[in-house]
């Protein structure tokens, strides 16, 4: 952002929009942290799965119950291999399990019953994620992936569109993945 200069008056004044910037990586970040301490105790816990209230967490970290929503809602979805139920009010809680992948052997008949005959950019980037996580790809494996199943490289109408990335993805998978 920097300084930017206004004329009030007839005298120029510079204005700092720094704030703004430090303010936006503050958000990122606390969204950063708590996605990897739930993460961490997730995979501290036996059972794969964990249950938070979302008050007491929302202390822990000094910030607004919705930015635990949010990190929730956007981090520990479906298509990145986690299943959330929540419960609201009084003795409400938040709970998290992560949903495991299949061995190597059931992997390919997952993922091509996953994948479909066409896939949406969500699910194609989450499914991505999901086998990064997993350690299945590389961090420039799924780099190179999510670039090449983005709509913005994919610059067709759908629903061609999604069939293209589902043969796509499914191609990129087996020659990494092997048959």
């Amino acid at each position: 952002m920097g300084r930017e200069g206004v004329l009030c008056g007839g005298v120029w004044v510079l204005i700092d929009l720094t704030f703004q910037t430090v303010e936006d990586d503050w958000m990122r970040n606390i969204s950063d942290i708590i996605e990897r301490y739930l993460k961490s105790i997730l995979h501290e816990s036996p059972e794969g799965m964990v249950e938070i209230q979302r008050n007491d967490l929302a202390d822990q970290f000094s910030c607004v119950p919705s930015q635990i929503n949010y990190v929730i809602s956007t981090r520990f979805t479906l298509e990145k291999g986690y299943l959330v139920e929540s419960k609201r009010g009084g003795g409400g809680y938040v709970r998290i399990q992560r949903i495991e992948l299949p061995a190597q052997s059931a992997l390919h008949n997952h993922l091509h019953h996953s994948i479909g005959d066409e896939i949406g950019q969500t699910a194609a980037e989450g499914l991505i994620y999901q086998l990064e996580e997993a350690r299945f790809l590389s961090k420039r494996e799924a780099g190179l992936m999510r670039a090449a199943v983005s709509r913005e490289v994919i610059l067709v109408k759908l629903p061609y569109r999604d069939q293209i990335r589902a043969r796509m993805l499914k191609a990129m998978l087996i020659s990494l993945l092997g048959k």
